[in-house]
């Protein structure tokens, strides 16, 4: 197997030699400590939009007991202004009520649901098992297909857990290949609480990547300021081509743990993907008044 650390980069010259990149402010805002106004929420996500992301993970259609910094998300989207950009939609669902409330907006394209491979953080996290999981999945895939939306399934605590729930590479794999037994074309592995190592994350992209040619195999991966390039490499090299990521790598799941790794910082991914021929095109005005405002919000 070759090194996940040797990257032999090509020059961006086809749509399927480019990345998908998609920005999180959802995933930073979630947890933050404070609630932040609704206005300062859409002046934020505005300007986001403006940058030229291929996605905006903006809000999540969930309990406002459970996540009560997401409670006006149906306030946000009406306030967003998207225009003619090319940038798209996701919200986040946790159940079957969430999903049938986002299907009904045209300006969401994807609805993302947290698939824990650890049973006690999909309870924590949905309140639900993991065979209810698996029919929430179907019946939010169901609901997709019907209202032209596309189901994004991120397998969370990809690479580990903190409770002392089992894991290994293989539950992994076995996971993956449930939802692609159930039509998903979208799986993002999730790094939830940063314990991913490079070598997992390329072993685990080199299995997926050949087996299902037709599934667009995503990472969201969380870092520290000393290991984001090693895991940002080793799932380059694997051939992923699909990240996410959020400015001041800020962010995590509020129901994982207290002592939370940020995400992968996209200011940092941003020149790192440039450098690679990887990305272009992007709006830096728009991206330094983005990272002004997360500066005014998250203090």
């Amino acid at each position: 197997m070759n090194s996940p650390f040797t990257i032999h980069h090509s020059p961006l010259t086809s749509h399927n030699s480019r990345l998908t990149l998609i920005e999180c402010p959802r995933d930073a805002m979630q947890g933050w400590p404070r609630f932040i106004p609704t206005q300062q929420k859409i002046k934020y996500l505005n300007a986001l939009l403006q940058v030229g992301f291929d996605i905006l993970d903006f809000g999540s259609f969930v309990s406002p007991k459970a996540i009560p910094q997401m409670a006006d998300t149906k306030e946000v989207i009406e306030k967003l202004e998207l225009g003619n950009l090319a940038t798209k939609l996701l919200a986040i669902v946790a159940n079957v009520r969430g999903a049938e409330e986002a299907v009904l907006f045209d300006e969401i394209t994807y609805l993302g649901f947290p698939f824990s491979i650890s049973p006690t953080f999909q309870l924590r996290n949905t309140n639900s098992s993991m065979e209810e999981s698996v029919q929430r999945v179907e019946a939010i895939q169901e609901l997709c297909i019907k209202n032209q939306k596309e189901l994004v399934v991120y397998l969370s605590m990809g690479f580990g857990n903190p409770y002392g729930d089992e894991y290994n590479a293989d539950i992994l794999l076995h996971w993956a290949n449930e939802m692609a037994n159930r039509g998903i074309k979208i799986i993002s592995l999730a790094d939830t609480v940063g314990l991913a190592t490079p070598e997992e994350i390329s072993f685990a992209l080199q299995t997926l990547i050949p087996q299902y040619p037709d599934i667009s195999f995503g990472v969201h991966l969380h870092s520290t300021a000393q290991n984001w390039q090693a895991k940002l490499e080793s799932a380059i090299a694997a051939g992923c081509k699909r990240f996410d990521g959020a400015l001041k790598g800020i962010g995590g799941c509020p129901m994982a743990q207290d002592d939370l790794v940020g995400n992968m910082d996209t200011e940092l991914m941003i020149p790192y993907f440039e450098t690679a021929g990887l990305i272009k095109g992007l709006n830096k005005e728009a991206l330094n008044k983005s990272l002004q405002i997360a500066t005014e919000i998250f203090v």
